[in-house]
C-alpha cells in the first residue's frame, strides 16, 4: 500500500471513528508501527487528525465541517475525474476565475500546462498551477487578493471580491459545498459565498464542478439559482427526472 493510500485509508477511518490505534492502523495498512506512526504525524500536521498516545483522534467528533487536510484524502479519484471534465471545458486564451477548495486544487492541476489567464482563489490552487516543469506552457495568473483563511488558504473579504469584480471572465469553475435542484449553489459560510457569488457574475459562463457526495448535501449560504449555471460536471448518475429539471434552467450535465 502506498503512501497516499495509506493516508487515505486512515483519514476515511476517521471519518467514522472518533479514535484509532497504532495497532488497528497497522493491521488495517500492512505497514509497520513506525510507518504508522510517521503517517500519522504528517496527517496531524496537515490538520486531518489529533495525534494522542498509542493512536489518533478524529477531529470530527464534534460534528464540525471537515477541514481541508481531511477533504483533501477523500473521493480522490473522483476528484480528478470532475477536474478532467473541466479542463476538457476550457479552451485556451481564456480568461478563467477558478473556486478554492480541494477540488479546485485538482482542477488547478489539469491546468498547470495550459495557456490560458487564471485567476485562482486559493494559494494552494496557485501552488498547484506553478508546480509544473519551468519550460513549456504556463498560464498567466491574477491574484485577487484580500485576506487569508488559515488552513484553506483562500482569499476572502470585500477586498478580494471587489478585485474579482473589476474584471471580466470568459468562465468561472465554481466548486460548491452542496447543490439542490430547488436552491442551486449553497456555501458553507457566507463569507465563502460572497466570493463564489462574485466570480460567477464576473463570468460569461459558470461551470459548476459538483460530486455526487455534495448533491443534496448541507450547507447554509445561498450562493445563486440553478438559472445562473450553464454546465454541471458530476459523477452523480442523474436520473431522467433529475436531467429534465436541470433542463428546465439550461443547465447542460457532463457526467464523468
Amino acid at each position: 500500500m502506498s503512501t497516499d493510500e495509506r493516508h487515505r485509508l486512515i483519514g476515511e477511518l476517521l471519518r467514522h471513528r472518533e479514535h484509532v490505534t497504532v495497532d488497528e492502523l497497522m493491521a488495517a495498512c500492512g505497514a509497520s508501527g513506525a510507518t504508522i506512526r510517521r503517517d500519522l504525524d504528517v496527517l496531524a500536521k496537515h490538520g486531518v487528525l489529533r495525534r494522542v498516545h498509542g493512536g489518533a483522534r478524529s477531529l470530527l467528533a464534534g460534528g464540525e465541517n471537515p477541514e481541508y487536510g481531511q477533504r483533501e484524502l477523500e473521493d480522490h479519484a473522483v476528484k480528478v475525474r470532475l477536474a478532467a471534465g473541466v479542463a476538457a471545458l476550457l479552451k485556451d486564451r481564456g480568461h478563467v476565475w477558478l473556486d478554492s477548495g480541494t477540488t479546485a486544487t485538482e482542477i488547478a492541476r489539469q491546468l498547470q500546462q495550459r495557456e490560458m489567464t487564471i485567476m485562482p482563489m486559493s494559494l494552494r490552487a496557485v501552488n498547484a498551477l506553478t508546480a509544473g516543469p519551468p519550460a513549456g506552457r504556463r498560464p498567466d495568473l491574477l491574484l485577487p487578493g484580500g485576506s487569508l483563511v488559515p488552513g484553506e488558504q483562500s482569499f476572502r473579504g470585500p477586498m478580494a471580491e471587489a478585485n474579482i469584480r473589476s474584471l471580466r471572465f470568459d468562465s468561472a469553475v465554481i466548486t460548491p459545498c452542496a447543490l439542490n435542484l430547488r436552491d442551486g449553489l449553497l456555501a458553507h459560510d457566507l463569507d465563502d459565498a460572497a466570493v463564489k457569488r462574485a466570480g460567477l457574475e464576473s463570468a460569461g459562463r459558470v461551470i459548476v464542478a459538483c460530486s455526487g457526495a455534495k448533491w443534496n448535501a448541507s450547507a447554509v449560504a445561498l450562493v445563486a439559482p440553478l438559472d445562473a449555471v450553464d454546465t454541471i460536471v458530476t459523477d452523480k448518475a442523474l436520473s431522467a427526472e433529475e436531467l429534465a429539471q436541470l433542463a428546465q434552467h439550461s443547465v447542460e450535465a457532463v457526467i464523468v
